[in-house]
């Protein structure tokens, strides 16, 4: 059985989401992002899950 390690994620300007992704470091992706744009935020989607889990909704949502 695989951990549960790995975030799902929107990262957000205001109300758009500008990205889609996963990571097992939230904190770490949102600084890598907000050099790019500064005034946004991560918002986790649902439960963390395995990172095969992860990969099959980055590629369902046309984020990988």
């Amino acid at each position: 059985m695989s951990d549960r390690d790995t975030f799902k994620y929107h990262f957000k300007v205001g109300n758009k989401i500008v990205h889609g992704g996963i990571t097992n470091d939230l904190e770490r992706r949102e600084l890598e992002h907000q050099t790019k744009w500064p005034n946004g935020h991560i918002k986790q989607v649902g439960n963390k899950c395995t990172e095969d889990g992860a990969r099959d909704w980055e590629k369902k949502n046309g984020y990988s």
